[in-house]
């Protein structure tokens, strides 16, 4: 991230349609996952692209505390990891994860995996997010693991001796992080173990991400309509060289970019395959008139004179919701978002976030329980505050280029997920053709 960045940072006009080729780092998704699988794999796997953050260190430095041997060279983004073959090295760790949700959940997983005691921890926000589930899940299948506070939140403690086998039942409408967690150590359970889902499970493209991971480690996840999930008995993880693909959530401000400014953007190396659900953002770009070209190795947005309305559920694309909503102003119509409540319970509660700040800056918007719809609108400039929130600080940004004057409060917060945010974005901003 560039240095002595003012707080707050006001946003350059874009003059403009912004045209630019963008190279983003690696996916926090595939990061996340592919760190405590090599842990788990037998021998020594390198991976590379690895996304250099606050959450991806927070998960490589647990990893270390648990004994495992981390090598890692963040200025290559490559990490190599000695593997222990399903077993935790350390009889004991105390870890702060800051306010990585998934690092809190996967390793709260992977800790019944070990023999000993086990404290995983957290920021002030990452005290009040849910865990409940996990841990319920967990205590029924005869896990000794608690909320130490009782309110289902950070801190937890397990006394861990082993993952027993059988069924953990979870409600599936709260986080997809909670089955993803399971499933990743599934293989090492002393028992066969499933893993079955009460109810819809949201944002069910991560467990394709964490499927698609394990499978490159030698291990197939198994699921029947994300409704039940296992493995099948006797497979292991297997070490080898991973190269971890560019983050599509990160993708999702830049093609937002190309909309709102009417330029056309790329992102290079982001297939349309992608299993990363974020990469559909495109298609609701696409349904408000954006031109979408997929090729095969990337794609290309190129945005309209005018944005229209959309009508959209986006729960599988929920990490997408605040890029959408504050380009939402700009559309011709309503922006109507749903399906999307357990986005209440992120970094901050989403919803109630994005509401408050786009009426700080003029917009009309209606919030519902599930969601929100924006209104057409012509923006005020005022100081977005993000709530220690990354994705309010980049989804704000890309508004800040229509919107002179406007400002973004705490914008290091960035660091969470894309510290070098502002490297990529500020310099689009002053190569905008003049003319909109």
């Amino acid at each position: 991230m560039p240095t002595n960045l003012p707080d707050p940072l006001t946003i350059p006009h874009a003059c403009g349609p912004v045209h630019a080729r963008v190279r983003l780092p690696g996916s926090k998704s595939y990061t996340n996952r592919a760190l405590p699988i090599a842990a788990l794999a037998r021998g020594t796997s390198t991976l590379r692209g690895a996304l250099d953050s606050d959450d991806t260190r927070y998960m490589a430095d647990a990893l270390q505390r648990l004994g495992f041997a981390v090598d890692a060279d963040w200025e290559s983004a490559t990490i190599r990891i000695e593997g222990r073959d399903g077993t935790i090295p350390a009889s004991g760790a105390t870890l702060f994860l800051g306010n990585s949700g998934t690092s809190v959940r996967f390793l709260t997983a992977l800790a019944t995996l070990g023999i000993g005691t086990f404290r995983i921890d957290g920021t002030e926000r990452m005290r009040q997010r849910p865990l409940a589930p996990l841990i319920d899940g967990l205590a029924a299948a005869g896990v000794d693991v608690r909320s130490e506070t009782g309110n289902g939140c950070p801190p937890v403690v397990t006394r861990a001796g082993g993952l027993p086998g059988g069924a953990i039942r979870m409600p599936g409408d709260v986080s997809s992080q909670y089955f993803s967690a399971l499933a990743m150590v599934l293989p090492y359970a002393q028992e066969p173990l499933e893993i079955l889902v009460d109810g819809e499970l949201v944002s069910r493209p991560y467990i394709d991400i964490t499927a698609a991971t394990m499978r490159s480690f030698g291990v197939e996840l198994h699921h029947e309509g994300y409704r039940r999930l296992w493995v099948t008995d006797g497979q292991r993880y297997v070490a080898r060289e991973y190269v971890i693909e560019p983050d599509a959530s990160a993708a999702s401000y830049f093609y937002a970019l190309a909309a709102v400014t009417g330029g056309t953007v790329a992102v290079e190396h982001l297939p349309p395959t992608s299993a990363q659900g974020d990469v559909t953002f495109v298609d609701a770009l696409e349904r408000m008139g954006c031109v979408v070209t997929r090729g095969e190795h990337d794609m290309t947005v190129t945005g309209p004179e005018r944005l229209g309305g959309i009508d959209v559920d986006m729960r599988d694309i929920s990490d997408t919701v605040q890029t959408l909503a504050a380009i939402a102003p700009f559309a011709e119509s309503p922006v109507t978002i749903r399906n999307v409540k357990h986005i209440r319970y992120k970094e901050t509660d989403r919803i109630s976030a994005l509401v408050t700040e786009l009426r700080r800056i003029g917009v009309r918007v209606d919030e519902e329980e599930d969601g929100l719809t924006v209104h057409p609108s012509t923006p005020r400039p005022a100081t977005v505050q993000t709530y220690f929130d990354h994705r309010m600080a980049m989804s704000f940004a890309i508004a800040g280029t229509r919107i002179p004057g406007l400002s973004i409060a705490d914008p290091g917060c960035v660091s969470k997920t894309v510290p070098n945010f502002w490297d990529l974005l500020l310099p689009l901003l002053g190569s905008s053709e003049p003319g909109r």
